[in-house]
């Protein structure tokens, strides 16, 4: 097997049920899951596993619970591979969180308050700020850099060769989303979160995170941690500080840091958390990379039948 990376889930791909097959099977789930619970201070395991979705998607609920679900499948997985060890870590957006928390940049407990303060920070400068996002398909990116420019919208993620996300004031993006579509975008599509995140209307948010990553202790990571802000690998607590105060109000380079992985020889990809994104990502950046999604009890118990077999 050549060099292999673990990649981390964002926020959007939260569902009821999320990790509670991993907490019923698997005794490193289980202790994540009752960890996190205790440290957050509210009924995360009734959140993940029962809902109802309205509640789930709230950003200080959805964020920490998908870093939750992540870290819960990673556990599992590392208890049966232990022997698999990455050269590098990524998320998206959110993600980099659980990668940091991977990396031993954080351990658990402090990783997962400072996300639900991210995500409190981040809700309460939606309402003084009210923003959206919204997936623009099939178009150029500098076209639609172009109609941000002259709509007031702004550029959220570069997430692959097609998909490129909008984010700004509410107005703004309904301009430029119209914009995209007369321009010939295949679709635009509106996402389900609470505000324009990743612009400027989150330059108090980002000040605020500051305060909060001050109060912290950050490590070096064990394993290098792709910054979403530089589209590089991260090897120090103090470039880390400095990239996720920039990340929550900058643009989300995925496209350029999973191109990043592949030309350091990465040719095997682990996906860790809810849902299947980012392997649909890696579809369309390179179609030859091999993403494995370890999501649910049957993604562990499929690879370790393949090992038997291997054997």
């Amino acid at each position: 097997m050549g060099k292999v990376a673990f990649l981390f889930a964002g926020q959007g791909a939260q569902y009821v049920g999320m990790g509670k097959d991993l907490y019923e099977t698997f005794p490193e789930s289980e202790a994540v899951f009752d960890k996190a619970e205790a440290a957050l201070g509210f009924d995360l395991k009734l959140r993940c596993f029962q809902g109802p979705e309205d509640l789930l998607k709230i950003t200080n609920v959805s964020q920490p619970a998908i870093v939750t679900a992540s870290i819960a499948a990673l556990a599992a997985f590392q208890s049966k591979f232990p022997d698999i060890k990455p050269a590098y870590l990524a998320g998206l957006s959110l993600g980099e969180y659980s990668a940091l928390i991977a990396a031993g940049t954080f351990n658990l407990v402090d990783g997962l308050r400072l996300v639900k303060r991210r995500g409190l920070i981040m809700d309460d400068a939606s309402m003084r700020h009210p923003g959206k996002m919204a997936a623009v398909i099939d178009l150029p990116v500098e076209k639609i850099k172009d109609i941000c420019l002259h709509s007031g919208a702004e550029v959220a993620n570069l997430n692959c060769p097609g998909q490129t996300v909008i984010t700004g004031a509410s107005e703004a993006v309904d301009k430029a989303a119209g914009l995209c579509t007369e321009a010939g975008a295949k679709s635009v599509i509106a996402l389900e979160v609470s505000g324009g995140f990743h612009s400027s209307l989150m330059f108090e948010a980002s000040a605020e995170l500051k305060v909060a990553l001050e109060g912290m202790v950050i490590s070096n990571p064990e394993i290098p941690v792709v910054s979403n802000y530089t589209a590089c690998p991260q090897y120090r607590a103090s470039q880390i500080f400095e990239n996720l105060i920039y990340q929550i109000r900058g643009s989300v380079r995925w496209e350029e840091s999973m191109r990043f992985l592949l030309s350091e020889g990465i040719t095997t990809f682990y996906e860790f958390g809810p849902g299947k994104v980012l392997k649909g990502l890696m579809r369309r950046i390179d179609s030859n990379a091999q993403v494995i999604t370890i999501e649910k009890k049957d993604d562990i118990l499929a690879k370790l039948g393949e090992v038997n077999h291997a054997a």
